[in-house]
């Protein structure tokens, strides 16, 4: 099982950007995802984004236009860029290949001020 550090979160005011990465301790190059999941307080965890070892991505209705996920097969990392980011994007984001069997890592904090 590859071991995934999810980093990058931070506070952010409304509209600007953040750029989350995901690394991974081995090899990601033929596997689906790394994927993006978010939890915000009180919520159930979501499917932000996905990508396949192909490179083709699908995204939650809610940041359609402006997350984008992207892999870097020679570096073993998985992004998502993050823009025009709203309060309500506000959560844990987690990377993780197969939620049904892998342990969830720690996570990376992201804090939008309205």
């Amino acid at each position: 099982q590859v071991q995934l550090v999810e980093s990058g979160g931070g506070l952010v005011q409304a509209g600007g950007s953040l750029r989350l990465s995901c690394a991974a301790s081995g090899s990601i190059f033929s596997i689906n995802g790394p994927d993006w999941y978010r939890q915000a307080p009180g919520k159930q965890r979501e499917l932000v984004a996905a990508i396949t070892s192909g490179g083709n991505t699908n995204y939650a209705d809610s940041v359609k236009g402006r997350f984008t996920i992207s892999r870097d097969n020679a570096k073993n990392t998985v992004y998502l860029q993050m823009n025009s980011l709203k309060p309500e994007d506000t959560a844990v984001y987690y990377c993780i290949v197969d939620p049904a069997f892998d342990t969830w890592g720690q996570g990376t904090q992201v804090t939008v001020s309205s």
